[in-house]
């Protein structure tokens, strides 16, 4: 009994020394960051990565986006994700529970699963469709047309880890005002890298994934769309139709000018954070 309670003592010991040194490092990074955004929205008050937050986002996405759409308005508030994962954590999670309406595809049986079983009340009324799908570029269309959406929507997010810039070059089904989609900032401006297309790709948690954001940027460019910022964290890129910009942004719409670095570390993701979870809400 003696030894079970000296080893619980240690492993409770580091349990706390862990989460201390953890909210100290979240702190520094905090202070950190609030630095540099301040020191650019100073230099450019029309600059997106200043007004990040993050609520369900990986990174700072809902705040990206929230300001996006605080600029340019809303329409239908409808979006559409592919590879939401598990629904606690994704581009459309802090839209869905803040009055707007959507369908969220993934691969995953078990991330399906946990959404199903998550946003039972957001399935039940039609706020949230969801589909268990492998995506591809040849039936990208035909799944979203399925799920009842065509023509203009206020927001598109890609991240599937892999075909993301693919995705978006065969989808023609809808016609977003606004799209998120994951860049790979191993590589940086002008290179335009893009993975060669595999239907049937699985990333493999490192770094040989998706396209480039120069690459991205060209793409968009050729379908209308302009970049108007990148995410803190050097993950997602940001697009909105040519014809919304209206000298809203910051230019130029280059990846030159809107490349942010990889920081997956920049958010603090461990014992500092409460778990994820979904109540039952009221939009007002």
């Amino acid at each position: 009994m003696w030894s079970l309670q000296k080893i619980y003592s240690h492993i409770h010991s580091f349990y706390t020394l862990a989460g201390r040194g953890e909210s100290i490092y979240a702190l520094m990074a905090r202070e950190r960051h609030d630095r540099i955004m301040k020191a650019e929205l100073e230099a450019d008050p029309k600059t997106l990565t200043a007004f990040g937050f993050t609520s369900y986002s990986q990174a700072d996405e809902d705040g990206i986006i929230a300001e996006i759409f605080r600029r340019i308005g809303t329409t239908d508030r409808r979006f559409i994700e592919f590879g939401c994962g598990d629904g606690l954590e994704n581009n459309s999670t802090y839209l869905l529970l803040t009055g707007w309406t959507g369908l969220w595809m993934d691969g995953g049986e078990d991330n399906i699963n946990v959404v199903r079983n998550s946003f039972v009340d957001y399935l039940a009324d039609g706020r949230l469709k969801v589909k268990q799908t492998f995506i591809t570029r040849e039936n990208i269309d035909s799944l979203i047309s399925e799920a009842g959406f065509s023509g203009e929507i206020d927001f598109l997010s890609i991240d599937i880890d892999g075909n993301d810039y693919w995705m978006w070059e065969a989808l023609t089904v809808v016609r977003p005002r606004v799209i998120a989609i994951e860049y790979n900032a191993t590589f940086r401006p002008p290179h335009k890298i893009v993975q060669e297309y595999n239907p049937t790709y699985v990333w493999n948690s490192d770094n040989a994934y998706g396209a480039s954001l120069s690459a991205i940027e060209a793409l968009g460019s050729k379908l209308g769309y302009v970049l108007v910022g990148c995410c803190y964290a050097g993950t997602n890129a940001f697009f909105i139709r040519q014809d919304l910009e209206g000298g809203a942004f910051s230019a130029p719409f280059t990846a030159e000018h809107h490349y942010r670095e990889p920081m997956f570390d920049a958010f603090v993701r461990g014992f500092s954070r409460h778990r994820r979870a979904v109540g039952k809400y009221r939009v007002l």
